[in-house]
């Protein structure tokens, strides 16, 4: 396996994110505990709060309406369950779509044995939400809508500013999860209401094991602690916190600031490059649309294709966590592709470090 083209499930760390969390690991370094009251722990609290603005800044938010979290499904779970519980004396309906991620789809399932009431939207065929009947979906006891920024499979962005608009003139909560989003598209929380958002490390040259979730203070919104025990995190997520994590996820998102520009420039270029080779392949279908995707995100689909590269190169025939039981894509069936389509999909996805020669090289393996 040479050549790794597989970044949407997970991204290496960059080294300098590697060098600066390690600053807090060792004897040497910044390791205790920091809700320890003594220097040591003051010290490992201030790389705390550093990169709590860092995160902050990372979506024009105030370092108070973030919380940590263990990555983004819990920062999902949190969300969900934590804001319904408090508002369900405000009506127990949730609107999500079928193309969500199941750290969304499960919650929300799980949220309908507690007696909420869950629509699951059809996407239009390109994956984005249809507004008009997102807007017919509406109730009078609707209390929150979740909806992914940029989907994992495909890549398409939906339009958050046409989703708050409707959620915030009727005074209900807009959950989304920015997972895959981050470092990719500029996101301004001061720009388009949305009340709570999930962010991990992993997706965007940070470590595994570490996200945030973004509570909006004005006008606030409360969730409730869904891990208890110690009143961390202003009482929403108890546990000790890990300053090399935190750590390693506030330079992330600080270097993705920096670097988001020319990132998206070089892997722009791979993404069309790659797409010129494919083309030439007899049978090839294209299952992003291009006009409203992030580039980082291929999914194509061909018989056969799968087969010639899964031995040397890195991709995956659907998300992560659908790999693990085999299961066909449900983002692809919820597009209306047959079992048999969507078997033939594959999703490249690109990085910092993808080259021009590998993807001249995978061009080679599918013609």
């Amino acid at each position: 396996m040479s050549i790794y083209l597989d970044y949407a499930a997970t991204t290496p760390v960059d080294p300098r994110v590697a060098d600066k969390m390690l600053q807090y690991l060792t004897p040497s370094g910044i390791f205790a505990n920091p809700a320890s009251r003594h220097t040591f722990g003051q010290a490992a609290k201030q790389a705390v709060d550093t990169a709590r603005e860092q995160v902050a800044a990372f979506i024009h938010a105030e370092p108070s309406e973030i919380i940590f979290t263990s990555g983004a499904t819990e920062a999902n779970n949190l969300a969900l369950k934590g804001a319904v519980t408090l508002y369900r004396r405000k009506g127990k309906h949730i609107i999500t779509m079928k193309t969500e991620h199941k750290s969304v789809l499960e919650p929300c399932q799980h949220l309908e044995k507690q007696g909420f009431s869950v629509t699951y939207l059809n996407p239009l065929p390109n994956g984005l939400l249809d507004i008009t009947a997102f807007q017919a979906a509406v109730r009078d006891d609707t209390i929150l809508v979740s909806i992914m920024h940029v989907n994992n499979e495909l890549g398409v962005i939906q339009d958050l500013a046409a989703i708050a608009e409707v959620t915030a003139a009727r005074g209900i909560l807009l959950h989304v999860d920015a997972a895959q989003s981050a470092g990719k598209v500029t996101i301004d929380v001061t720009r388009v209401p949305i009340d709570l958002l999930s962010l991990c490390a992993h997706k965007v040259y940070g470590p595994k094991g570490i996200g945030a979730l973004y509570v909006r203070k004005k006008p606030r919104v409360r969730v409730e602690a869904q891990i208890h025990g110690g009143g961390h995190e202003q009482g929403m997520r108890a546990g000790t916190l890990a300053p090399h994590q935190i750590v390693g996820l506030g330079e992330a998102l600080h270097i993705a600031v920096a670097e988001m520009a020319a990132d998206s420039a070089h892997i722009q270029g791979l993404r069309d490059r790659l797409l010129q080779g494919l083309v030439k392949c007899p049978g090839l279908a294209v299952n992003t649309d291009l006009a409203c995707s992030v580039p980082h995100i291929l999914n194509v689909r061909m018989a056969g294709l799968a087969e010639k590269l899964l031995t040397s190169v890195a991709i995956s025939t659907a998300s992560a966590c659908q790999n693990q039981d085999g299961a066909v894509s449900y983002v692809l069936r919820a597009l209306g592709q047959t079992a048999e389509e969507a078997q033939q999909a594959i999703r490249f996805s690109f990085g910092r470090w993808t080259t021009i020669e590998e993807i001249s090289r995978v061009i080679q393996l599918c013609n």
